[in-house]
């Protein structure tokens, strides 16, 4: 809890679970992708999300990839080196009757696609910012060959932060900035 007793909500804004608040214990560097960006980012995926294969690295709160399995994503595997926020979203998972869709990974990204031997079809990278943590991310995802065929990837990072450095053959599908948030949608051929 923060000092004034509060806990943090997230609101899933579209899908089965519409409407519903999950809170969370805020934890230093953590920030849920605001409604806005998210909505926006579903109507961008409107079109894929369905039946799709997804990984929310960083996970943080967890709206991401809760946002996805709340509009038909078959499947999302939820990555935090953070097991207290972790465990959180692994409630939400038991709250939201979620559990056999989803698997939380108690590792950091890049350990975890170290191991990983499954292509995604949308993969979610929001990592810390000022880190410069993205590009040596999708670098693995395209070494260990984790993504699918027309696979969509989601990269949020600070507003005046550089665009980070992304494989050959990558594609900005969509962008936008939002306040000093940056995010894009690349599409991988």
């Amino acid at each position: 809890m923060t000092r004034s007793g509060k806990l943090h909500q997230v609101r899933i804004i579209g899908g089965q679970w519409r409407g519903r608040k999950l809170s969370f214990t805020p934890a230093d560097g953590l920030r849920p992708t605001g409604d806005r960006i998210r909505e926006t980012l579903f109507n961008w995926l409107a079109p894929t999300i369905e039946g799709a294969r997804c990984v929310d690295l960083f996970t943080g709160s967890g709206a991401l990839g809760l946002e996805a399995l709340s509009r038909g994503a078959i499947h999302c595997d939820f990555v935090d080196s953070s097991n207290a926020t972790l465990s959180q979203v692994s409630d939400h998972l038991k709250t939201l009757v979620a559990v056999n869709r989803s698997r939380c990974h108690p590792v950091s990204a890049q350990q975890f696609l170290k191991m990983a031997t499954q292509a995604y079809d949308i993969v979610f990278i929001d990592p810390p910012f000022m880190q410069q943590l993205v590009g040596p991310i999708c670098e693995a995802l395209t070494k260990k060959q984790l993504l699918s065929g027309d696979a969509l990837v989601y990269v949020e990072t600070g507003a005046m932060e550089p665009p980070a450095k992304v494989p050959l053959g990558w594609k900005i599908h969509r962008q936008k900035v939002a306040g000093g948030v940056a995010y894009r949608l690349f599409s991988v051929d």
